[in-house]
């Protein structure tokens, strides 16, 4: 990769060191290769921070779109007439629980 431009950096002792080590391995030759290494690792970890991101929100978008198109159906069943008695759905919900509290004795 050709070198394009110089900066100067400051590191920490340990990060120093760090560099060094990764040179003496033989797997860089030279510091500047440890760290534009470093640096696109890190430029990778974000891309994919940003594409996980991204995913999530339309995950959440699909979701709020699903809640919407089940309220509408709602609203239509119950302008259909389509409705049940709350209190027949709590009494059934208590007889369904009591079953099954009878059923785990």
């Amino acid at each position: 990769m050709p070198i394009r431009s110089s900066l100067d950096i400051s590191l920490t002792p340990e990060l120093e060191q760090f560099v060094e080590s990764r040179v003496a391995s033989g797997r860089y030759q030279t510091p500047s290769e440890v760290v534009r290494e470093g640096l696109r690792l890190l430029a990778e970890r974000e891309q994919e921070g940003l594409r996980l991101l991204a995913e999530r929100e339309q995950a959440g978008e699909a979701a709020v779109e699903e809640l919407r198109a089940k309220i509408r159906r709602g609203v239509e069943q119950a302008d259909r007439g389509e409705l049940l008695d709350g209190d027949a759905v709590f009494e059934e919900i208590r007889q369904m629980s009591a079953r099954r509290r009878a059923e785990h004795k």
